[in-house]
């Protein structure tokens, strides 16, 4: 039980990715905090946050369910206080709520530019804020958060700026926080795909199920994330990290278990 006693506070933890995260955790002993704004089920979407928290029950792990929009600091705040409440402090903190759409200047309006910003840039910096106190409390103390390697060629950044800068500036936080809080020993890492995930963004907004089919699922994050978790936080941060990349480290080369299609041709991801 690799992370028994351990309490993982994971944004965005309905569904996809973060859910991915938060049952692979749960699988090796963690309590497990789920935050995210879904309490009804959507049929485009699916899971909430009661469903993501049964699933992680269901694996003999504890769960707390908390209704979180990252974009107001008192919900933050609210849910870091019960999560403290609840298992006694933060060891892990997965950076993972994001919002997204890929359009070019012209074609970005103001609000969805502001949401971006207000959920990826902003939500991620004051859920960290509040999150440090804890962690420096943490006998190895992690951050992970789910953005790219720093490219700053032309090719990365044209297409869609607005959303680019919101995840390069998750980037640069998790760069930034590896050194402000190196002394307290929190380690604090990125984590990106090689390839597209089959999430709800990409079945609903990027692709459809023909880019889904063509992609790997989420549980190779996961597996990557729970390498990464388990190393010495005085020792392994300030990296942004590729998914194929962790799991070679660790002798694992071959993939194909990961692809929503055995022997698919995998699509690349737009900052890979």
């Amino acid at each position: 039980m690799l992370f028994q006693n351990k309490t993982a506070f994971i944004t965005g933890a309905s569904r996809g990715i973060g859910k991915a995260i938060a049952l692979e955790l749960a699988k090796h002993g963690a309590n497990i905090v789920i935050t995210a704004k879904s309490t009804e089920e959507n049929p485009k979407l699916g899971g909430t946050i009661f469903s993501a928290a049964n699933e992680v029950e269901a694996l003999g792990a504890k769960a707390l369910a908390v209704q979180t929009d990252i974009r107001f600091e008192d919900q933050i705040q609210a849910a870091v206080q019960k999560a403290v409440t609840t298992f006694g402090g933060i060891d892990i903190l997965i950076n993972n709520a994001s919002a997204i759409q890929l359009t070019d200047t012209l074609l970005t309006e103001p609000k969805r530019f502001d949401l971006m910003h207000s959920i990826n840039v902003r939500g991620t910096f004051l859920v960290t804020q509040a999150c440090v106190p804890f962690l420096k409390k943490a006998s190895n103390p992690h951050i992970l958060t789910l953005s790219p390697p720093l490219n700053l060629q032309p090719k990365w950044l044209a297409p869609h700026i607005a959303y680019t800068l919101t995840k390069y500036n998750m980037s640069m936080m998790a760069i930034a926080w590896a050194h402000e809080f190196k002394a307290d020993g929190i380690a604090s890492n990125a984590l990106w795909p090689r390839t597209t995930i089959d999430t709800a963004a990409v079945r609903n907004l990027l692709g459809g199920a023909t880019l889904a089919n063509q992609s790997r699922t989420t549980q190779i994050l996961a597996d990557a994330a729970s390498i990464i978790l388990q190393k010495k936080s005085t020792e392994c941060t300030g990296n942004t990290f590729i998914d194929e990349a962790v799991l070679a480290a660790e002798g694992i080369t071959n993939l194909d278990q990961y692809a929503v299609v055995p022997g698919a041709i995998l699509f690349k991801d737009l900052f890979v």
